[in-house]
């Protein structure tokens, strides 16, 4: 049996779709920053670059002190990376030693089922968007993206991938101006693996509980687990914050999240996966659409 003695959640209050795309924008330049809100960040940023670009010539010193903050940042983060293995030692030592080995062999079909899930999504989904619209090959894609796939896997942070999977997909022949901005937005609001996880423990925890989903709270999960997903953090654990939303959503019970919580990291190691993969073919895909569109701009001169 899996141990879920003091084991709590508190259920986060649902947010509507419109209340959702209002949150969007920040109030102020500064909030953001210091609440950790991506998406607000990003429109931020958005807004800011605009800026800077109608600015004209005056924007040489701006750019040239972001591109120097940037490459700061990036040192920062390599820093860190490198006691990542020693972190997700320390992380999955307490799992095992609270609840037996026995945890994953108490939770194998579900874990198998969001696996399955998983790698289906990225065997089926991403290679057929990469091959016909990125022009690359499924295989050549996978054996680019597998050091990043290997490091999120072990670290399950898409932000903290975010150095790797920038360096395999210019390796892929992604230009760097178009992964430099697709992968941070990915890393933000492309979830595919958390709306995956998100929907197969909602159904989970309602058969542990003996409820009968219906078609409309089934397609309520999984409208609820994309738009929930969408600006999630990209960090270890985030997804099961809003996966009480998901079951709020359709009336299941909250308390059903001890269910998983014991073993989130072996799911998050997987969704993390997914997810950075996703931002790495759509990477790709975007550069692509860009190579071909001055192409044609090219031949028309």
């Amino acid at each position: 049996m899996v141990a879920t003695t003091d084991l709590t959640y508190e259920a986060a209050e649902a947010t509507s779709f419109m209340d959702t795309i209002v949150n969007i924008f920040p109030s102020n330049f500064v909030s953001p920053m210091v609440e950790a809100n991506m998406l607000q960040i990003i429109v931020m940023a958005i807004l800011l670059g605009f800026a800077i670009i109608l600015v004209g010539e005056k924007n040489i010193r701006v750019v040239n002190a972001f591109n120097d903050l940037n490459e700061i940042f990036m040192k920062c983060m390599e820093m860190i990376l490198k006691l990542s293995p020693i972190g997700v030692f320390c992380l999955l030592c307490p799992v095992i030693a609270a609840n037996g080995p026995t945890i994953i062999g108490s939770l194998a079909m579900v874990l198998l089922a969001a696996y399955i899930c998983y790698i289906v999504h990225m065997l089926v989904v991403y290679s057929l968007i990469v091959k016909t619209m990125g022009g690359l090959s499924p295989a050549k894609f996978l054996k680019g993206m597998l050091p990043a796939i290997m490091f999120a896997f072990s670290s399950a942070s898409s932000v903290g991938t975010l150095p790797i999977n920038l360096e395999c997909t210019e390796k892929l022949g992604a230009k760097r101006e178009v992964a430099s901005f697709v992968l941070p937005l990915g890393a933000t609001i492309n979830m595919d693996g958390t709306a995956i996880y998100q929907g197969v423990c909602a159904i989970f925890i309602a058969s542990c509980y003996g409820i009968s989903l219906t078609f409309p709270q089934m397609l309520t999960i999984v409208l609820t687990a994309t738009l929930a997903s969408i600006g999630t953090a990209g960090v270890p654990g985030a997804g099961m914050i809003m996966l009480a939303m998901v079951l709020t959503s359709v009336g299941l019970p909250v308390d059903g999240i001890a269910l998983v919580a014991g073993v989130d990291r072996i799911f998050d190691m997987g969704r993390t996966t997914v997810n950075i993969t996703g931002d790495a073919a759509c990477t790709i895909v975007v550069s692509n659409m860009e190579s071909r569109r001055e192409a044609r701009k090219g031949a028309k001169q």
